[in-house]
């Protein structure tokens, strides 16, 4: 299996989803990202069995194809590589290949068969809003979160909708947070809470502008 990318269309995606991989490696394969090449483009997945980021790469193969990498030293071959630079990922047994110019990298991957893939839930509610909006309101708010708590529902930030409004609280037992905004679709009620991490990525992956956000 051979897959080609140009470096500044594989880095980004490649940035959003390494983030999400697990550090402390709990489970070794929560360390690696998920590539899957099929008509034409690459998803990439990352989990910590938390929380789920895929995000798509432009690229060519010269077949469909699954792989796993360890997403750190992935993302740091891909810092490194100069501006502009052609990238291929070859993929043989037990090992994959990173060539760019002269440069050559040998990484281990594991089976595919023991990437967890998180299910797809049914959606109960769908609202549309601003990128920006809702950047914005976790920033204001996502400061109060705690961070280990014992109380694990203070590790994170409750999302509420209620009276067409979208509320975001933060607490970490001494201190709280709240912001709202108005946005379609914010009818009936419903209470979530996000987790601390989740937090983090999505604020992280937002940017400030008006770009609708689903």
């Amino acid at each position: 299996m051979r897959i080609s990318f140009q470096r500044e269309d594989f880095l980004k995606p490649l940035n959003y989803v390494a983030g999400v991989a697990e550090r402390r490696q709990t489970l070794p394969i929560l360390s690696y990202i998920l590539l899957r090449h099929k008509e034409n483009k690459t998803v990439i997945t990352g989990t910590d069995l938390e929380i789920e980021v895929s995000t798509y790469a432009s690229g060519t193969a010269d077949a469909e194809a699954n792989v796993t990498l360890p997403a750190r030293k992935l993302l740091e071959i891909c810092r490194a590589l100069p501006e502009g630079s052609q990238m291929e990922i070859i993929h043989e047994g037990e090992r994959a290949t990173v060539k760019a110019g002269r440069s050559r990298f040998s990484l281990i991957t594991m089976p595919v068969s023991d990437f967890p893939i998180m299910q797809s839930p049914l959606w109960e509610k769908s609202l549309t809003l601003k990128q920006g909006e809702f950047r914005a309101l976790l920033e204001k708010t996502q400061f109060c979160m705690a961070q280990q708590d014992v109380r694990y529902y203070l590790n994170g930030a409750l999302l509420e909708i209620s009276n067409g409004k979208l509320r975001i609280v933060a607490t970490d037992g001494h201190r709280m947070a709240v912001g709202e905004l108005a946005c379609s679709g914010a009818d009936g009620e419903k209470q979530v809470i996000i987790p601390r991490k989740a937090v983090h990525e999505i604020t992280r992956l937002l940017n400030q502008t008006d770009d609708e956000l689903t």
